[in-house]
């Protein structure tokens, strides 16, 4: 008598090793975009906590999204990165009052059918007087019209979405939509080339006249204010995540390195020993403010958070780079191989510090709101 196997339930740590793991070099040296693998987490899952149950989400939280994340980073950070952009995306409309774009996009988003990416670094930095405004709106009947050029937007392909935010003339406040990259006078240009996150698909984006109805509005210029205040905190400490995966595969191979090397690697000024202790520190209190960015913090409690969240994602950014170096000189002349992990994970921590907000954005930020500014 012929028996029928159960269904085998793929979880996130098995996808990784059996199709992200794989190809690390080639998304790192070759510029390969894992999109096969993002689409494959979506199925699983791995998206859907930043979105309601209502729109196909699981509503696991902003902690299971950064927890998620982490696990990717542990073996490829452009990976990992890809994944913030694709849940930071998603989280924007979520936390919208746009109930029609809520309907239209979140369910595919939080499958993985749709990707998405989040292009509001302009807007943070402008917004913080550190560059221009490089996009511009103007209001017309039913929707707005943009016009101008963000140079790097991550996670995007001609089938993608992303959000982004600019002022509107005239108004000087801010407006935040949603883009489709097909639409009409939106354009994708491939130019730069990085030393890491090569396989993030970073591509200029070229506004002609785009249309963007009122439809796909986020947050129009009178609710701007509150909305950015909304997503801000989120958005910034769901990046540890990242960082939290790179720093535990740094100590991983400062572990490994020590096996046959410890006897000259304990001259090293960063040893595990300091360096789990400080990982478990920014555990413990990523998690501790993503439950309270999941319980719907008060309004008046989100400029006090938000500033703990700057404090310990400029710590985060530090320990990344010290973590990294750590482990590149632990492993020696064997991590400096072109297609060794330590060289990777001192590029891929250099991200973590100079993706918006820097690590000196931060340091200004927090300068600013202790009043040293």
């Amino acid at each position: 008598m012929s028996t029928v196997a159960e269904p085998v339930t793929l979880d996130l740590e098995t996808l990784i090793a059996r199709d992200l793991a794989p190809r690390v070099t080639a998304i790192d040296l070759e510029g390969e975009y894992p999109e096969a693998f993002l689409r494959a987490a979506g199925q699983i899952g791995a998206f859907a906590g930043v979105v309601g149950t209502e729109y196909g989400g699981s509503g696991k939280g902003l902690g299971d999204t950064i927890a998620q994340m982490a696990k990717i980073g542990e073996t490829c950070l452009s990976t990992a990165f890809t994944h913030w952009c694709q849940t930071a995306c998603a989280r924007y409309i979520q936390l919208s009052d746009n109930a029609v774009a809520k309907a239209e996009f979140l369910p595919a988003l939080a499958a993985g059918r749709q990707l998405g990416g989040t292009g509001l670094s302009n807007t943070f930095k402008s917004c913080c007087e550190i560059e221009r405004f490089l996009l511009t709106a103007r209001r017309v009947e039913g929707g707005y019209e943009i016009n101008g050029t963000l140079p790097w937007v991550s996670n995007l392909g001609d089938d993608h979405v992303f959000v982004t935010g600019c002022p509107v003339d005239g108004d000087g406040r801010l407006l935040f939509f949603i883009v489709k990259c097909n639409q009409a006078g939106f354009k994708l240009v491939d130019g730069a080339h990085f030393t890491a996150l090569e396989g993030t698909r970073t591509l200029a984006c070229q506004f002609r006249n785009v249309r963007i109805d009122d439809s796909r509005v986020l947050a129009h210029p009178e609710h701007a204010a509150t909305y950015l205040q909304r997503i801000q905190p989120g958005m910034i400490l769901a990046q540890l995540g990242m960082g939290l995966g790179l720093i535990r595969d740094c100590i991983a191979l400062i572990e490994r390195a020590g096996r046959t090397h410890q006897h000259i690697n304990c001259f090293e000024d960063d040893q595990v020993e300091e360096l789990q202790a400080a990982l478990s520190g920014a555990e413990a209190e990523t998690f501790r403010l993503a439950a309270q960015l999941d319980a719907g913090p008060a309004p008046e409690t989100l400029p006090g958070l938000l500033t703990e969240v700057l404090r310990l994602r400029l710590a985060g950014g530090e320990l990344s780079l010290r973590a990294a170096n750590a482990a590149m000189l632990h492993q020696g002349a064997r991590g400096y191989l072109r297609t060794a992990a330590p060289q990777r994970r001192l590029r891929e921590a250099y991200f973590v510090a100079i993706v918006t907000p820097s690590l000196k954005h931060l340091r200004r930020e927090i300068a600013r709101r202790e009043g040293k500014l």
